[in-house]
């Protein structure tokens, strides 16, 4: 019987701002988790490239990018000494075993990815290669490192999915090899995906049918972690919502989508429960509500976009961060892509 250590991993694109959703969706959880796990955090600057270059950027803007969100997670609470904080690119690893698991997963699989078919809209053709086969270098940046848990939004479920099929079907494919190796009956684990809390996908603030995103137009429609305490304060109180008062149980909240995002933001802000929340501010007027949630919001956010200045001022610290992950990151991918192509037949020197 083969058992995994627990070992956590997740990762963030560098394009764009970080904002609201991303510190709530997954922030939050993750520095609750490098307390209980072994955590490794990565930028994906591998994913950032699938993109056409006007959406990355180009070499200067990723460049910039990558700095910005490494200090964006040591500002929200990453500590580089509890997780290993890593950029992508820095360990080849992860680009090798995608080419094996390009071999492993099917067409089939991959037609099935509802992002991809978001994304590229209706002119697939043109879409990069690398945009359709994210999610396999998506199942490679979490099976090079074993990890057996991933905190992920809800958006990003079918390509855990995914990663769960490539590793049972390697599992299978090469069970004879992977026992004579001394590994057991799988050498990757089944990952299983980690969803918590009462925000885990956060709305845009302008329309509450739609996720949070870093490429809306409208820069109302997100809190960036980079905006100041009068900005945060200004979106919450210009954020849309219905001509009824709040609610006293979830129940109410039904078919109001901004009222419920609204809520569940206030919610994950102050460690609460959603019902919480409503036996608080139920029966009072939105007005009343929002200026409670932007007080809150600029506590517990201000300070982040303080700590980012002050990181991005010294970025020789941020690059050397980046550094000694990479290195932390190498030493455990390096033996398990020793493996695999011993498992697969190369000869290993």
């Amino acid at each position: 019987m083969s058992t995994f250590s627990p070992r956590v991993l997740s990762g963030m694109q560098p394009t764009g701002n970080l904002h609201l959703g991303n510190y709530l969706g997954a922030m939050l959880n993750w520095i609750k988790m490098q307390e209980t796990h072994e955590t490794l955090y990565c930028v994906v600057d591998l994913h950032a490239i699938t993109q056409a270059v006007s959406v990355w950027g180009g070499p200067q803007v990723l460049r910039k990018a990558i700095l910005d969100v490494t200090a964006a997670y040591i500002a929200c609470g990453l500590d580089p000494k509890k997780s290993i904080i890593f950029n992508q690119s820095q360990v080849a690893e992860h680009a090798e075993l995608a080419w094996v698991f390009n071999c492993v997963a099917r067409l089939g699989w991959l037609d099935r990815m509802t992002q991809f078919k978001e994304k590229a809209g209706k002119d697939k053709e043109r879409a990069s290669v690398g945009l359709y086969d994210y999610p396999v270098l998506m199942a490679a940046d979490i099976l090079i490192y074993k990890a057996t848990h991933v905190p992920v939004g809800e958006d990003q479920k079918q390509h855990l999915e995914l990663t769960r099929d490539i590793a049972q079907k390697f599992n299978l494919d090469f069970a004879e090899a992977i026992a004579a190796d001394g590994h057991g009956e799988a050498f990757f684990p089944i990952t299983d995906p980690v969803i918590q809390g009462p925000a885990t996908r956060v709305m845009s603030l302008r329309d509450g049918t739609k996720k949070m995103s870093k490429s809306d137009p409208s820069d109302l429609s997100r809190i960036n972690l980079t905006d100041s305490a009068d900005d945060i304060a200004k979106k919450i109180r210009k954020a849309k919502t219905d001509a009824d008062g709040l609610p006293s149980d979830p129940e109410g909240l039904k078919g109001r989508p901004e009222a419920e995002n609204l809520v569940g933001i206030y919610a994950a802000l102050a460690g609460k429960a959603v019902p919480e929340v409503l036996a608080e501010f139920g029966g009072g007027q939105f007005s009343a509500f929002k200026n409670a949630l932007a007080e809150l919001a600029v506590l517990k956010l201000a300070p982040i976009a303080g700590e980012m200045n002050r990181l991005l001022a010294d970025p020789g610290y941020v690059e050397a961060v980046l550094k000694d992950g990479s290195e932390r990151a190498r030493a455990i991918a390096q033996p398990v892509m020793r493996d695999v192509r011993r498992i697969m037949g190369f000869v290993v020197s």
